[in-house]
């Protein structure tokens, strides 16, 4: 008996020391994501096969941003670095994903939209609105920088003397029937900003070439060995994907909400080569 006493103390004491070592990696894995993954924004390069892409438009780069989420966690500066990394890299049209503050709060609609101020690009700058964002001062903050706000709207824009269609869509824009009459008249050359890639569903089956989405934040704080928890409930967590006809990119975004804390998945800024495929 006691000798069982004794193995029942040493049994203790080592799930003890697990339990500490597991809170200290844990301790330690969150400030790291806090003191400086957060901060380091990477530049995501990525080519996009698009079904129908008009061969003059091959080659066409779209840089990509969104989920900026400026509050009192999400600096200007932050958001400014990543404008910085994309003007470098001078891509031909840019978009912007929304999110732009957190829970729609007024006091960083302004500082949001003039973080974002040095955007520019030939073929023009173009911003949807996010879940997070207002329907009124957001987008107005956004037309005074001289961006083109999509509010489940397409325009026209002709690049390289081809045209090209952007279709922008609001968050709790979901039925088929919206999208299709957005779609309508539109020409081979489209792309659908969708600010959560849920809708790709509906973009496959309307054979949209190409959708562009955020919102997820690749998960923001990734597992190893279990992956991305906060995003599994979306068809594409990260990256680029493919369904059916239709190609889909998703941001890991540049800012962060719920905690200031990323883990396994940085900050981006993205940089989208698109290429014609052929059916």
């Amino acid at each position: 008996m006691p000798q069982l006493q004794r193995s029942g103390v040493r049994r203790r004491d080592l799930l003890k020391g697990l339990a500490a070592a597991g809170v200290g990696a844990f301790t330690g894995a969150g400030a790291y994501g806090f003191m400086y993954e957060r901060h380091h924004i990477e530049i995501t390069r990525a080519t996009l096969p698009v079904s129908g892409l008009s061969d003059t438009l091959a080659g066409l780069r779209v840089g990509f941003l969104t989920d900026f989420h400026r509050s009192q966690t999400v600096s200007h500066e932050l958001i400014a670095r990543a404008v910085r990394l994309l003007v470098t890299e001078q891509p031909d049209l840019i978009v912007l994903g929304g999110d732009y503050v957190t829970w729609g709060d007024r006091n960083y609609v302004k500082p949001s939209a003039e973080a974002l101020a040095e955007l520019t690009a030939p073929a023009g700058v173009f911003a949807i609105l996010g879940n997070h964002d207002d329907d009124h001062d957001m987008p107005a903050a956004l037309t005074a920088r001289g961006f083109t706000v999509l509010r489940d709207a397409r325009t026209q824009i002709r690049v390289r003397n081809v045209p090209l269609d952007l279709v922008g869509i609001r968050y709790w824009t979901r039925r088929v029937e919206d999208l299709s009459r957005l779609m309508r008249g539109a020409s081979p050359n489209a792309i659908l900003l969708a600010h959560t890639p849920t809708r790709l569903l509906e973009a496959t089956s309307l054979a949209i070439p190409l959708v562009i989405s955020g919102h997820t934040h690749g998960g923001q704080i990734v597992l190893p060995g279990l992956g991305a928890l906060a995003a599994r409930r979306f068809p594409v967590i990260a990256g680029t994907a493919r369904r059916e006809n239709t190609t889909i990119f998703v941001s890991r975004g540049v800012g962060t909400v719920y905690v200031p804390i990323r883990l396994n998945c940085p900050p981006e800024v993205a940089v989208l080569t698109l290429e014609p495929i052929t059916q």
